[in-house]
């Protein structure tokens, strides 16, 4: 019965996104070149999972998978509007980018991505967009089939349970903590975006329930900058003295307070990808004594994508590369902790029984998220939001 319904789902979706006969076309179109996939190289879990996505597609469409690794998601964005700038509008270096939030908005503005395509994907109807509209939507923004889904992630945080027994478990205990335990937490410095998400997560919690809230999902105004700004400013002057170096000096990037942690220099830090608090711990990159939760008052959360540029040199070959990223086998590896950990974009109960057998986990991690973490789920601002607090944050803080 179930896989009656899947195939049903399936065909309904193939018939509103695309249709098949389409699809075997791009399969003959996009086998037997490569795909240049500018996508942030640094994470050697999230690496070497993208050599295995080489692998795969080179077995099944001789298709060469090139990883171009980036410093920043914006790398690619400028190159790719530098192209446009120079009349390049088919033979563009980009065909596959790894892309969410204020670099979307940006590329979308600009028209520099490829329309309509992702609805062309078989394997887009595995994510149930009719009853997931969070598939279609990035940072608020609808994608309008210019992005694919490609996983979800939350703001996770990670502590030595032998230096701090209780870690703070709110944005209010967490200043609290910081007092009692002077230069043992820090954040990275905007514009990182570990450091830009650790500050959408601060304005959430200290504007939760007021009436301008609201706001935070609408374009930033001078106006709504006065009413939510002046909570996250005051309880940063309140913290900074108590970080690491007291907050005279803040580090460049998540490894690097990765690194701080496995030094015991830190004893609490955070992580957008929670299953590489368990990997580190296994390379020995972390003290087994490491454990991972989710704050209490809200964890910020969002879904990654994939896009193609408009001009992209090898679309259908790019088209072929995200439909098998959406594959069951792909994502099922995907979300294996020991191997990325990233939680799935695919509807698990449109999936047959064994397919669904394939995400079930194995025995968890002891310094993994618990699997019954029950913490609110805090939406990503609209994407203005994260430039205007880099560049306040600066103005503040950068000089210091």
């Amino acid at each position: 019965m179930r896989l009656t319904l899947l195939l049903s789902a399936l065909v309904t979706a193939l018939t509103s996104y695309g249709q098949p006969t389409h699809f075997e076309t791009i399969q003959q179109q996009g086998q037997n070149q490569p795909v240049y996939f500018h996508a942030w190289g640094g994470d050697a879990q999230i690496n070497a999972y993208i050599q295995w996505l080489a692998s795969e597609v080179k077995a099944a469409y001789n298709i060469d998978l090139v990883h171009v690794k980036l410093n920043d998601t914006s790398e690619a964005v400028n190159r790719v509007l530098a192209e446009k700038s120079a009349a390049n509008h088919n033979n563009g270096q980009v065909d596959l980018i790894w892309i969410n939030g204020a670099n979307f908005a940006a590329m979308a503005k600009n028209k520099l991505l490829a329309p309509d395509w992702a609805f062309e994907l078989p394997n887009f109807a595995l994510t149930n967009p009719d009853k997931n509209p969070a598939m279609s939507r990035d940072f608020s923004l609808p994608t309008q089939g210019m992005e694919a889904p490609w996983g979800q992630a939350a703001l996770t945080f990670y502590y030595d349970s032998v230096a701090t027994p209780v870690p703070p478990k709110t944005l209010t205990e967490l200043l609290s903590w910081s007092k009692q335990n002077p230069g043992r937490f820090s954040y990275p410095k905007p514009p990182d975006f570990l450091g830009v998400s650790f500050l959408k997560y601060a304005l959430l919690v200290l504007n939760n329930n007021r009436p301008a809230q609201h706001l935070l999902y609408q374009p930033a105004t001078p106006q709504s900058q006065a009413l939510l700004l002046p909570e996250l400013w005051q309880f940063l002057d309140k913290l900074h003295p108590y970080l690491w170096r007291s907050g005279r000096y803040f580090v460049s990037s998540g490894i690097t307070l990765r690194r701080l942690m496995g030094d015991t220099e830190l004893s609490l830090a955070f992580t957008f990808s929670a299953p590489e608090v368990a990997g580190a711990v296994e390379r020995f990159d972390l003290p087994r004594s490491i454990r991972s939760y989710a704050m209490a008052d809200g964890s910020l959360s969002n879904i990654h994508f994939i896009a193609i540029p408009y001009n992209a040199a090898h679309q259908a070959s790019a088209k072929l590369v995200a439909n098998f990223m959406l594959s069951v086998k792909a994502q099922a590896k995907k979300q294996q902790a020991m191997v990325w950990g990233d939680r799935t974009v695919l509807d698990l109960s449109a999936l047959t029984p064994k397919q669904q057998e394939k995400f079930k986990p194995a025995k968890p991690h002891l310094s993994a998220l618990p699997i019954n973490s029950n913490s609110p789920a805090l939406s990503e601002p609209h994407p203005s939001w994260s430039n205007l607090l880099t560049h306040e944050w600066l103005k503040r803080y950068g000089a210091q």
